[in-house]
């Protein structure tokens, strides 16, 4: 079960970060529901070891791009994000003081604080791109034009996935042009 799934989400985050064209110093937010991924309902099941997994996966090959990585905490923690002091700092974010644990917070929050060298809390992000595993809702962390990105991979073990890239805003009229 681990392998597939830290399979199924090397490959999705593999698709996403080609597709959205992400680039060194942006961000992608993952919202991830271990309960989903192991068959549960979200919130009811929590598996630390599947997101552990899936964030073993993820991490590193974010990093390897330069990419940050802002972990989706559950409801019981207003949906606050857990990067590291070196994101919250490059976009100004505000720091608040909280510890994600796997019943408030969420498994795979829990797991990036664990692993990330200096993990902190903010409330608020506006992500370039963004992966939801199992119906977590980051579409609030998405910068303001989210655009549907569709992946070969449609599960992350038995969650369904959700992904989004965002692009700027077109504004002007009808004599304007825009670049892709």
């Amino acid at each position: 079960m681990y392998e597939d799934i830290r399979q199924a989400a090397a490959q999705a985050v593999q698709e996403l970060i080609e597709a959205a064209q992400l680039r060194q110093g942006q961000i992608l937010v993952v919202g991830c529901s271990s309960s989903e991924m192991v068959g549960s309902t979200i919130g009811k099941g929590s598996a630390f070891k599947v997101a552990e997994a899936v964030y073993a996966e993820v991490a590193p090959m974010l990093a390897q791009r330069g990419i940050y990585l802002a972990a989706q905490c559950c409801e019981h923690l207003n949906r606050a994000l857990i990067v590291e002091r070196a994101c919250a700092e490059a976009y100004g974010l505000e720091i608040v003081s909280v510890r994600p644990q796997p019943k408030a917070g969420g498994s795979f929050a829990t797991a990036a604080y664990e692993a990330m060298q200096e993990p902190v809390a903010v409330e608020h992000i506006r992500a370039h791109a963004g992966l939801d595993i199992g119906g977590t809702l980051i579409g609030m962390h998405l910068r303001h034009v989210a655009v549907p990105v569709r992946l070969s991979v449609t599960h992350i073990g038995k969650a369904p996935i959700l992904c989004a890239r965002t692009r700027p805003k077109y504004i002007g009229g009808p004599r304007a042009h825009y670049e892709e």
